[in-house]
């Protein structure tokens, strides 16, 4: 059984991941989704001076808040 390392951790090839580390790496990806959503929101929420100090106008702040949690 050959073995090579990803960025996370040592992967073998041919072996299925335990079920353990399958719910972790859902829960993970839930969780990014929900900090993803709760960003673009805000973003909508903000004033117009407040996104011109970070660089964005509104028709920008809108379109990113507008895009779907998995985008």
């Amino acid at each position: 059984m050959s073995t090579f390392t990803t960025s996370r951790t040592d992967v073998s090839v041919g072996t299925p991941p335990s079920g353990g580390s399958l719910v972790l790496g859902l829960v993970s990806r839930i969780e990014m989704a929900v900090q993803r959503y709760r960003s673009r929101r805000a973003l909508m929420e903000m004033t117009d001076e407040m996104l011109k100090d970070i660089g964005l106008s509104r028709s920008e702040a809108y379109r990113e808040g507008c895009r779907h949690f998995w985008d």
